[in-house]
Parts: structure tokens; C-alpha cells; sequence
């Protein structure tokens, strides 16, 4: 059974990711989770941001186990990470064009305005891009060369994503997946 922080949580995310950081209202947050007001003050204290930094670390937890989880097989760096991004533009398709980002949209939009939500998706983006060095590293990239390509690998998908969104087709990040695993297959 979920707890009232945890659909709290989960419903800031669906909300976050679906209309952006400064479109999501704490009213809309407890409305949709069912919780009464008084349980989001008295779990997050700190208000909107507190919770947004709640959400998008639950959301970029449950990524990083997935990026972990789905990169153990194949052996091969170019076709695990190839198979990931293209189970990335299944998803995004089965959503109707509507997730797939729940971390950019956030960045974007905060990362002008708030260090803190901005340093929360700069921890996340790292610890994502770490786990596809780590992956490159293990299949003899070179370190250096693993974390530069974990940084494109990261801002490929992210772009994808967008294009994915706005054309309401896959075919971005199955190029995306593609050509990311041919310069990572010659560069291994």
C-alpha cells in the first residue's frame, strides 16, 4: 500500500513531467493524489520545491535502476545501450507522445530560476551518465572516452525525446539508439 507522502510523490511526478514545473499547482498536486492538504505541509514543509526535489529524485532513482537493470545483458556496450534507447521510443509511443522526460522538463525550466532543483537534475544526469560509462568501460572503452560518450549518449536520448514528442513518432529515438550504437561499436 502506497503511503500518503509516496502518491504525494507520484503524483507530482506524472504532473511535473506531463505540464512542466510552473504549470503544476500545489492545489492540482493534492487534488489528484487524494490527500488531504495538510499531509503535503506537513511532509514537505518547504512547499513546491521541496516536493518537486522529492519527485524528481524518485523519478530519477527508479531511472538509474532501469538504465542499470536493462544494460546487464547483452555483454556488448553498443547493443545494450542500443536496445535501451529503443525501449525508451516504445515507451514514449505507448504513452501517446505524453512522457518520456521527467527529468528535462524541469531542468529546463528551473534552471534559471532555482540552483537547487538545477543541482538535483545535474546530480541525476550524472549518476545516469555513470552508469552508461560504467557499462562502456567494462566492454574496454576507455574511461575518459566512456564518460564523453555517456554525456552524448544522455543529451541524444533527452533531444530524442523532445523530436519523439513533437513529430508523435519514434522514429527519432530509434535513430538516436541507432546511431549511438554504430559510434560506440567502432569506438570499442
Amino acid at each position: 500500500m502506497t503511503s500518503t507522502r509516496e502518491q504525494i510523490i507520484q503524483t507530482t511526478c506524472e504532473l511535473l513531467e506531463l505540464q512542466g514545473y510552473h504549470a503544476t499547482g500545489l492545489n492540482q498536486i493534492v487534488k489528484e493524489s487524494g490527500s488531504p492538504k495538510g499531509s503535503l505541509y506537513y511532509h514537505f514543509p518547504g512547499g513546491k520545491e521541496e516536493l518537486a526535489i522529492e519527485a524528481i529524485r524518485y523519478v530519477g532513482t527508479i531511472v538509474l535502476r532501469r538504465i542499470k537493470e536493462n544494460l546487464v545483458q547483452p555483454d556488448s556496450p553498443a547493443e545494450a545501450i542500443r536496445s535501451f534507447i529503443r525501449n525508451i521510443a516504445f515507451n514514449v509511443e505507448l504513452s501517446n507522445y505524453r512522457a518520456g522526460g521527467p527529468i528535462t522538463t524541469i531542468a529546463m525550466e528551473t534552471a534559471a530560476s532555482s540552483d537547487t532543483l538545477r543541482e538535483e537534475c545535474q546530480r541525476i544526469y550524472s549518476e545516469w551518465q555513470a552508469a552508461f560509462a560504467d557499462k562502456m568501460v567494462v566492454g574496454g572503452i576507455p574511461s575518459q572516452k566512456a564518460r564523453q560518450l555517456a554525456m552524448l549518449i544522455i543529451a541524444a536520448i533527452e533531444g530524442g525525446v523532445i523530436l519523439c514528442r513533437t513529430q508523435r513518432s519514434r522514429e527519432p529515438l530509434e535513430v538516436v539508439a541507432d546511431e549511438i550504437g554504430r559510434l560506440i561499436a567502432i569506438t570499442g
